[in-house]
């Protein structure tokens, strides 16, 4: 499938909200308004929560908790006022479960959720959704540098995945397009989509969980 359509490059730093605000600016008088927005920018950090500084920890919520605050409220003030609009927030399983070494990280996905549900609540009525989309393991230059980094291997994350391997980008891609498209998901609004080929789904023991294979 070919897609076509103009792109507008804009470098902004998602947790500065001067900047946000100028990117906003900048992106309706370009093209007049505004029917999707998906908040995917992200960073991670993997240390035990007893060796995590503080500035690390607060790097890691401004820009995955922060950012994606200020982004929709931007924008949503616009959807808001054309009475229609979308907004993907891109979670993580790490927001509905714990994971070990990512406090940080865990915590910035758990309050994007809680932010989704509680923006779905306030702005579902006036015509704008908000959901959100919470990705298992996916195959991407972060996984690398992390394998690279001797943190995990594959086998430990397939193993915990009923479905047996990592999502693809385009797992995801499809999942936000979803959320993203009134025609097919107009009555979704406060989701948090799980796409992790059902590892937030097993509570099944290692030996069961493989033996079903």
């Amino acid at each position: 499938m070919t897609i076509s359509g103009e792109v507008l490059p804009v470098v902004a730093d998602v947790s500065d909200e001067t900047a946000v605000v100028a990117l906003t600016a900048r992106i309706l008088a370009h093209f007049g308004g505004v029917d999707v927005l998906v908040n995917n920018a992200g960073i991670s950090a993997i240390a035990p929560a007893e060796e995590t500084p503080a500035e690390l920890w607060r790097r890691v919520l401004e820009v995955n908790l922060t950012g994606p605050f200020l982004l929709s409220r931007e924008f949503g003030r616009a959807m808001l006022a054309a009475g229609s609009g979308s907004i993907v927030n891109i979670a993580s399983i790490a927001g509905l479960r714990g994971v070990s070494d990512r406090a940080a990280y865990n915590a910035s996905k758990h309050g994007l959720i809680g932010l989704t549900r509680t923006l779905a609540v306030e702005w579902g009525g006036r015509g704008v959704r908000v959901n959100a989309v919470c990705p298992g393991w996916v195959k991407t230059d972060m996984d690398d540098s992390a394998q690279a980094a001797g943190l995990y291997v594959d086998s430990d994350i397939t193993d915990q995945v009923p479905m047996g391997r990592f999502a693809a980008p385009s797992d995801i891609a499809a999942a936000v397009a979803f959320l993203a498209d009134p025609a097919v998901s107009g009555f979704v609004n406060g989701v948090a989509l799980s796409v992790d080929g059902g590892w937030s789904a097993d509570a099944s023991w290692q030996s069961l969980r493989l033996s079903k294979r």
